[in-house]
């Protein structure tokens, strides 16, 4: 169902053919919701192509707006009042019908029925996917999809909407691209390919990752901290009421009024200030929401990130090692930071950054006597004590030695380990929950497919084939009889402690269509 329904039900392309429907926002909160889309100055092909579509098709009411150079969180701020969707890489083609030149959109998966737009680490998992049913060219489209935004926006988006346009999410670029590679190396153009995913992965290396404000001078590891103004303005209307209520009171406001006035800094709140850099923070993390990182998430160097951000050091110096001759240069539109045009990137000194994260993580992150990775909390100044499953990302990006590695299967693993695979979390670090303090989905009971994916790739990599192989029979168990006995559903997350309807989940963000009969169209 997955290789013949599933993905063909998942996939979008972002043109003629789906611009009015993509382009509307199920969250657009404003007096006039119409289909918007925002082009980034780099691509006046695509500008040209949705302003003649617009005067084509005038009853859509297609608003097509040109973005400005430079993107500032005040720009991202005044967007709000116009929310978009932004456009992503398109390619030249005949039309059939006229023997002309067109432009139409690449090809990408989404997430979930309901969405239209392109999501960040998803789309890493998805590609996985793809691969194994030898869809190579949907997962290749979605990298060069990544590359266009890193291109434009500065950085692979939590999702391609205007209001995501400061906000990142789990970097996993290098092994999608290597992945991609490795199928296609025999093809003409394959080693391009793969010179633009390096490229636009330096790029976004150092302007995202290892810059202000995500960087931590201090140790030298990074956090996710996007930078923004104001109220997140994707969620649903009444999702900050009882944070917002108590501010509302004290300036006397209606609740729009003060909205907008503290939008606007008229009104000065260096707590809501905090609450919300967390806020983002969280969603940029991709770990939305956790006890792990209410009220801290901006300040911590973890564990998941700092991996994925090793892996890309090694990823970078092996590929610009193995497949460029040890010479890589650096066109003017990936230049960052201190990079000049021609400057040419050599693996050593990716090899250096990587040795200098490990050293950094083993002092900051690993805990000899708990045997896993933490957390650091750069502003306190200490490490966490939240169990959390992304320990094992450090196998999966080979940052652990030998002994590390078995030091987590014998010490961690038992921590994490149910019925139907690994928690994100421990009950222990969860904490009690009740009507004052609800349960949050990445937290335990429950667990996720990428968790899975990480753990079993990392013990794979460490030759701890027995826990990969009991991991993920456990996982793949569970799903299929939840599939079975429930009309076909296939959710996004599992409570893993319960034997017979591991998919009712009962936390803020709960699973999607429980509650309908008949076979699941995709999931």
């Amino acid at each position: 169902m997955i290789r013949d329904h599933f993905w063909e039900g998942l996939t979008r392309r972002i043109d003629a053919s789906s611009i009015e429907v993509a382009a509307r926002d199920p969250k657009d909160w404003t007096d006039d919701p119409r289909p918007r889309i925002y082009v980034p100055r780099g691509a006046p092909e695509q500008y040209e192509y949705y302003k003649k579509l617009a005067e084509e098709k005038p009853e859509i009411r297609l608003d097509v707006q040109l973005l400005p150079e430079k993107i500032t969180p005040e720009l991202v701020r005044d967007m709000n009042a116009k929310p978009g969707l932004l456009a992503v890489d398109m390619e030249e083609v005949t039309d059939p019908k006229t023997g002309k030149k067109t432009l139409q959109g690449r090809p990408f998966v989404v997430p979930g029925g309901r969405f239209n737009e392109l999501y960040g680490w998803d789309s890493y998992m998805e590609s996985l996917g793809l691969l194994v049913h030898d869809k190579v060219d949907l997962a290749k489209s979605m990298v060069l999809n990544f590359c266009f935004c890193i291109k434009h926006y500065g950085k692979i988006l939590n999702a391609t909407r205007s209001y995501y346009l400061c906000r990142s999410q789990p970097p996993f670029l290098t092994d999608m691209a290597l992945r991609v590679y490795d199928k296609i190396k025999h093809e003409p153009g394959a080693v391009d390919f793969l010179r633009t995913a390096i490229l636009a992965a330096i790029k976004e290396y150092h302007s995202v990752w290892v810059a202000e404000p995500r960087l931590d001078p201090v140790t030298g590891l990074s956090r996710y901290r996007p930078e923004g103004l104001g109220v997140p303005p994707e969620t649903e209307r009444g999702h900050f009421v009882h944070i917002l209520e108590p501010y509302v009171k004290k300036h006397g406001m209606t609740f729009d009024q003060f909205v907008e006035a503290y939008n606007y800094g008229r009104i000065k709140e260096p707590a809501l200030d905090e609450y919300f850099m967390h806020d983002r923070a969280v969603r940029e993390s991709g770990h939305d929401t956790t006890y792990r990182f209410e009220g801290v998430c901006a300040n911590l160097a973890t564990i998941d990130l700092n991996s994925l951000l090793f892996k890309y050091e090694t990823d970078i110096a092996r590929t610009i090692r193995n497949v460029f001759g040890d010479k890589l240069e650096i066109p003017e539109e990936y230049c960052v930071g201190s990079l000049t045009p021609g400057h040419v990137e050599t693996s050593a000194v990716w090899d250096r950054r990587a040795k200098r994260r490990k050293l950094a993580i083993d002092k900051y992150l690993w805990n000899e006597a708990e045997g896993m990775y933490f957390d650091y909390d750069t502003v306190k100044r200490e490490q966490c004590t939240y169990e959390s499953a992304t320990t094992f990302w450090a196998l999966w990006a080979g940052v652990s030695s030998p002994k590390q590695a078995a030091a987590m299967v014998t010490k961690a693993l038992p921590r994490f380990e149910a019925f139907g695979g690994l928690l994100s979390g421990t009950k222990e670090s969860r904490g009690e929950v009740g009507l004052e303090r609800p349960n949050r989905q990445w937290d335990y009971p429950y667990g996720w497919a990428p968790q899975q994916m990480l753990a079993w790739t990392g013990l794979y990599r460490y030759s701890f084939t027995d826990e990969a192989e009991r991991l993920a029979y456990k996982w793949l168990f569970m799903i299929t009889k939840a599939f079975v006995d429930f009309n076909g559903v296939v959710v996004e997350k599992y409570d893993v402690t319960r034997p017979i309807d591991p998919h009712r989940v009962d936390a803020e963000y709960g699973n999607q269509g429980l509650d309908f009969k008949g076979v699941a169209k995709e999931g």
